[in-house]
Parts: C-alpha cells; structure tokens; sequence
C-alpha cells in the first residue's frame, strides 16, 4: 500500500507524542532514515522542501519541550527521495526513534575517509595524523598509454591511440549525453581538464544547479559546459566538528581528491601534457564528453578532524538521484557497519532503485576481510597496476643496479655518486635507531646526513614527509625501502629531492651492501624515466582491500578491479603535489594511487555501457564489466598479487576490467529493485515505501515471498558452507543474437561441480534461461579454507565467465 508522506509523517509524530522529554547526556547528530518517499520537480517547488522540514521540526518538538532550540537541533531534512533526517540527539533519543516501526535505521554520523594511498594508518603503519598533513597525491593513467599487454586494451579503448570507426567510444560519442554525479571532496573548474572544448548543449533531463560560493563556477556560462552542478554538504561534518569560515564553505577542491577523480572519470581532452617534463601526451577520462556534476562532501582536517561525514553523504545522494545523473562515483570508505547502517550503502540502494550505475571504492586497508562498500547493488572496486612504470634506477658502489620508482623535478649531477647512509646512522645522540631508519623529523643530524644519499624505511611518518625531512638535513636524494609487510608495492610520488622508492626485497639487498662497506657505501640515483611494457602487468596493488566480504559470505566482494597505482590525472593549481606548505611546486595535474583512482576507470566504463544500453539495468550493467573480465596478465598468466604469488578473487573479484567486451556480454545476470528488496529484508531491514521509477508501484513489504541469499542472481558465486552437496540457481538473460551456450568449468581444488544444464540455447534478445551449479567436497570435510575456481558460458564468440568461490561449512 501506497503511503503518502505527510501520513507517513503524521502516524510517526503520534508515536513521538508518547516519548517523555528527558535529559540524557550529550548530543551528537543521528541520522534517522525511514525509506523513501516520492517527490518531482514541480512538488519541490511548490513547497515539498519545506512542508517536510515543518514536519520534522515537529517530531523534534515533541521531544524538546524549548520551541527554540529545535531549529538548531535539525541538521537536514532529506526531501527528494530519501525520506528522513539529521538531529543532534542524545543516545536514548536515538534508540527510541531506531525501536519505532516507522523507522528503518539510526546511524551515528560517522566520519569516512578518501581511499588515497598514504592513508591513514595504512597496514597499521602510517598514522592518521600522516594522511590528515598530506592528503591525496596519486592521479590519472590516460596520458599517453594505456595498459596494453598482449591481449591489446586492458582498461578503457585505444588510450594514446588511433581509435577506430567500431570502438566504444566512437560508439557511444565519447560519452557525450552522459552526466556522472561524483560524491568526493569538490572540484578545481580551472583544470584544463574541464574543459567545454567540443561539447553539445548540456543534457535536457539535467535539473540540478551550480553553486556560487567560494567562486565557483561552472565553466562558461552558456549551454555548452563540461562542469553542469556543483554543490556543498557540509551540516553533518559541521554537527560533529564545529562551523566552518564561511569562505569555507563551496565546491571548490581544496585538497585535489575530488578533481583527480573527476578528470579520471570524464577529463576533457588537453594536449601536452607531462609530469616534471617526462612522457608527454593528450590527457583524457574515460568518458571525454560526459559532463560531471560534482557533490562535495569531504572537508580538510579542522579541529583535527577532518573526512567525509555520512549526514552528507546522504544528502549528496539525495540530490544527485533527484537531478538526474547517470552514473555516480563514490571513492570513499564504506562504515564497516551493516547496509542498512551504511549511508553509502542507502544512499546507492535508491539510487539502484532509479536506475543508477553506482560505483564505489574497495579500501585501501590491504588485508583480508577489509573490503569496503560491500552492498551488493553497488559496483565494487580493487586496484591493481598498469604496465606502465615511473622507474628511478639505484646504482649501488658494489656494481648492483636497483629499479625502483619516484617523481621528481631534481637530478644529480650525471653519473656523480654520493655515500650512502641509512637512517639508523644519521641519527642525533637523542633519537632510537628505529625513528632514524624512520626518517622521522627531529631524529636526523645534519653533520651525518649532510650530502649523503639517505635510506629511509617506509612507515609510521608519510613517505613524501621522509623526503622533506632527508632533504631538511642536507641528503642529496633519499632511498625508500619497504618493510616486509608492503612487500615489493612502490609507488610514484611527487619527492622534493631525487628520490627512488625499492621494495622490501630490493631493500635487504642495499642494507647488505652498506653492512659490507662499513663507511665506504655509496650510491648514485637515476633521472626519472617512463617505461611501458612492464611484465607482468596488472598486478594487484599491496593496499588494495580483500576479501572475502565481512558481512555476508554470500556476495563476493570486490567485484571487479581496474588500475589504480600510479595514475596521471588532474590536480588544483592551488595545492602542491606533495600537500606539503613547504613545497612551492604547482601542477595542473599530478600522480596518486589507491582504490579512489580505480574507481573512476570503472565508472567511466559503466557510462559508456550505459551509452551503447540505455535500458539497461544497474545490475545488468554491473554484470557485463565483471563477466567479460580477465584473470591473466600481459604474460598470459595468471594475474599476480604484490607478493608475487597469484592473486585470488578475494584481491581482484571476477578479474581485470575489459571495457572492449564489456558492451557486447552475450549474457547477463539481472536483477530488480524487488531483488534487492529480498536482500536487504534477509539482512534485517525493511525499506519502507521503494518504488521502480517506471511504474511508481510500491514493492511489497518484507516476507512476503521466499528468498535465499546463495540464489541471489549474482554474477559471481560464492558457496561458503558447502557440505555434503550445496546447489545454487542462477538466471541469464540474452542480450546478443541467438546463440547456444555451452557451460565449461575450472572446478577449485577438493571440489566437484556440476552444471544443469550444460547447454543453453537462446532463440532472441531478451530470453532467459535457468541453470543450477552443485558443489561436492571430494573429502568430507574439507576443504577448511576458501579455494577458488571458475564458470564460463561460451557460444563460440562471448565467454560469460564467473569465479567460484568454496569452503566447507
């Protein structure tokens, strides 16, 4: 049944008029999410906005007796399609609202986190106070080259080269028509890489706006724009922190997260572009035409905290579903909670519901069990590599040449060596050996460390900090060596000295070097080189998040991985590239890494699929990235993970994106809002009034029908209790020509499969077929720990592959 929302609202401000005021402790803001609501273009004019905020006041009225107070007490009032709001309640107020029918959740505002490679306590080794001083500092790979291994594109079609008259983007007109919400920390419009160079008129289904603060502006201000909205939320981080400088407040990227990921999604053309003079080339996103509408969340550290706060995020996804994006891009942190406690997880939900791609971030936490935005009606994310390299070489006295990585605009003298001291050496009479292998400020002697080549250890202190900090005390260029935890991952960083980043391995090598030398070591640092081919490539990266999935078994996540290690892309002209103040450097674009910087490759791939398919559903959309997939590298083998080791499903999901057989599947695993509905249901939630956009019908309440998770239509299956035998059943529709499909499987170790049928033949577009796979240990028993294996439909032409995932009950 149908429920308005002023009823909705009236019966729960009944059930408010019993609760008692009290006093209770201290405040803090919750959100109270109670479903969706419907709402149009024209109600919100009329007065929707603010009818429903009257409302809530009036909830809040019935618990606080001072009339005015209440308005400062309200936080937000979400009104387009997410229907509750944000309060500062204390914890007894919360949990009477959570125990009332009519709500569906309360969740604190919590802070989130960007997924940026020098993260806070990254592996446990870096501190927050390290990301909170030098936020993101990673960017975009589609200058010059893309990743092109022997199988041709990996990633995105034809990057640095000709493109041809049947690619994907001549296909889908380089995206153009296309609007991508990105939910991040704002946007720099200056960039060249936002560009309105050869766009159309903005697209008509647009109704969002663009916010004037701060100077912002979006692009020129004729109909022919890259940049089309631009809004801030800043209440929930404002409820939990304290106001901001209202100079503060606007859509302007202060810290160059938001922008990078932005142009990586949808950067205009620009020409010419290089990074410190090396490996020139035409920059560009993954969908050049698409335009970008940019809804800030995230705020730099003020008061010592700094993030993204779920109270905004949820607003940024209320306006985003309203205003009419196709695609949202999301490179945040998850809350480690359950869904219905996540706000990214319920702000996505509707936005599947409405028919929109969402695309999240993994995490950049590294290990097992740490994958992030879970939800299975979003488009998961890993990173892994390219085969292209940012190569610093290390010639040590002993003969030995060392490859490793960096970024800088500084050199030495041409062949010049210089002695070569680690850390531990360098250090004051007051300092531990272990903070001088740090590098850490304050733990190095100038008369020890003074035209040296310095080796630092990597962790605890931000590896750019440890250059500032080497060249403070008079080294010539540093050596960074990995502890044995990050393994053999390096990354390109914008260093302020010249610099070379080796991995643990590598690192061992050199400390045996300076240990046989005593104190004749000494060392010489290549100039910065760009080599393309690397092989094995991809790889996956050391702080990309693991699975399996912490919350339901069920769902494998991550779902799918795309590059995200040393990525060229956008960055403001107000920041340097090493977020140092110290640092006068200032760059239109620069290098990052992490999971943030995968996430937009696939979000520009789920836009032009969305393009080429615009009736495609979400999960239609999301099953064709993850069954067309790969699982080998460039070598023809299988991928590898930072230890060298082969990689599992648990790091790259189904495998490596391929966005050339993305658009054209064969088959794919559907799924509907009512599907979704089931799942959400099975996990203790109950969405209160969600619709299909198409036919504004309510869905029917919760348990109203049979629903078992190991037969969610997910593209992937993952059987985590096998015992004697467990079947699951899957759907996949046609969306080729007629075609008969032949079922073939790599069963995992200990593990017998069969399929049922093994043949499937379809006569039309549309038609769909059901199949049961059986899982069968070899020995009872066994086998304790998850293994791995793979499902494959083919027809000759497409091959519609699954991983499998098993352990015994």
């Amino acid at each position: 049944m149908k429920i308005s929302i002023l009823a909705h609202f009236v019966v729960f401000f009944l059930l408010l008029s019993n609760y008692q005021t009290h006093s209770a402790g201290d405040k803090q803001s919750y959100i109270v999410y109670m479903g969706e609501h419907e709402s149009t273009a024209a109600d919100s004019i009329l007065g929707v906005i603010g009818s429903v905020f009257n409302l809530h006041l009036n909830f809040l009225a019935s618990i606080f007796p001072h009339v005015e107070e209440i308005k400062d007490l309200l936080v937000y009032s979400y009104h387009n399609v997410i229907n509750g709001f944000v309060a500062m309640l204390d914890d007894e107020q919360a949990e009477f609202l959570a125990n009332h029918t009519s709500v569906v959740s309360v969740l604190k505002n919590t802070r989130r986190e960007m997924e940026t490679t020098h993260s806070w306590d990254f592996l446990g080794l870096e501190t927050k106070e390290d990301a909170d001083s030098l936020l993101p500092l990673k960017q975009l790979d589609f200058a010059n080259k893309h990743i092109k291994g022997k199988f041709g594109n990996w990633g995105l079609p034809n990057f640095g080269q000709q493109t041809s008259d049947d690619s994907l983007w001549v296909k889908t007109n380089y995206g153009d028509d296309l609007i991508i919400g990105v939910i991040d920390s704002g946007i720099w419009p200056e960039a060249p890489s936002f560009n309105d160079d050869g766009l159309g008129p903005i697209p008509t289904k647009w109704t969002g706006t663009c916010e004037k603060s701060g100077n912002m502006v979006c692009n020129r201000l004729g109909i022919f724009r890259k940049l089309i909205g631009a809004k801030s939320f800043f209440q929930g981080y404002e409820a939990e922190v304290g106001h901001m400088n209202v100079s503060l407040i606007t859509a302007r990227d202060n810290q160059g997260h938001g922008t990078h990921t932005s142009s990586i999604a949808a950067g205009s053309y620009v020409p010419n572009v290089n990074v410190f003079g090396i490996g020139n080339g035409t920059a560009k996103g993954g969908a050049p035409k698409a335009r970008i509408a940019v809804y800030k969340v995230c705020w730099p550290s003020q008061n010592d905290t700094g993030g993204c706060f779920d109270a905004d995020i949820l607003a940024a996804f209320d306006a985003a579903i309203y205003e009419g994006v196709d695609v949202i891009s999301i490179s945040l942190g998850g809350s480690g909670t359950e869904m219905y406690m996540d706000a990214t997880a319920l702000g996505s939900y509707h936005a599947a519901n409405r028919g929109i791609v969402v695309v999240s971030s993994a995490g950049n936490d590294g290990q097992p069990n740490s994958v992030k935005n879970v939800a299975p009606w979003m488009i998961t994310v890993g990173a892994s590599t390219t085969d292209r390299d940012f190569s610093t070489y290390v010639n040590l006295g002993n003969n030995m040449t060392i490859k490793g990585k960096s970024l800088s605009d500084k050199v030495l003298p041409a062949g010049q060596y210089y002695p070569l001291i680690r850390g531990a050496d360098a250090k004051t009479d007051a300092a531990t050996a272990i903070d001088g292998d740090l590098c850490k400020g304050g733990a190095l002697d100038p008369k020890k460390v003074n035209g040296k080549i310095l080796v630092c250890l990597r962790g605890q202190t931000e590896r750019v900090r440890k250059g500032y900090e080497a060249a403070a005390a008079g080294a010539v260029g540093m050596i960074l060596i990995n502890d044995e935890q990050n393994g053999n991952q390096t990354l390109a960083e914008s260093h302020l000295l010249p610099a070379s980043h080796i991995g643990f391995a590598s690192g061992q090598l050199v400390y045996a070097y300076i240990d046989s030398a005593k104190y004749n070591a000494i060392a010489y640092i290549n100039p910065l080189k760009i080599e393309y081919g690397t092989d094995p490539a991809p790889q996956m990266a050391s702080f990309t998040s693991r699975g399996p999935n912490p919350f339901e078994l069920a769902i494998l996540k991550p779902d799918i991985t795309a590059p995200g290690v040393d990525i060229i892309a956008a960055y403001p002209k107000s920041l340097s590239p090493s977020e140092l103040e110290s640092d006068p450097r200032r760059f239109d674009f620069n290098v990052m890494s992490g999971t943030s910087m995968s996430c937009p490759h696939i979000t520009a791939i789920a836009a032009l699929i969305k393009a080429v398919h615009p009736n495609w559903s979400p999960a239609a959309i999301k099953s064709a990235i993850m069954t067309t997939a790969t699982t080998q590298g460039n070598n023809n083998m299988p991928i590898l993970d930072s230890t060298g080791l082969p990689a599992t499903p648990f790091a790259y999901g189904s495998g490596h994106v391929r966005a050339d057989l993305a658009v054209d599947p064969g088959l794919v695993y559907d799924l509907t809002p009512l599907d979704y509905q089931d799942f959400f249901c099975n996990r203790g939630s109950y969405p209160l009034i969600t619709r299909t956009t198409s036919s504004k019908i309510p869905l029917p309440p919760c348990g109203m029908h049979s629903f078992s998770v190991a037969n969610f239509n997910y593209p992937s299956i993952s059987v985590p209790n096998v015992n004697v035998v467990s079947t699951v059943t899957r759907k996949v529709k046609n969306v080729g020509t007629p075609a008969t499909y032949t079922a073939r499987v790599e069963a995992p170790p200990g593990i017998a499969v069969t399929v049922e049928p093994e043949t499937l033949i379809f006569s039309g577009i549309g038609e769909e077929q059901t199949f049961t796979v059986s899982f069968k240990p070899i020995v009872r028993g066994l086998p304790k720990d998850f293994v791995f294996g793979r499902l494959t439909w083919s027809d000759g032409t497409h091959n519609v592959s699954s991983p499998l995932v098993v352990k015994h009950a």
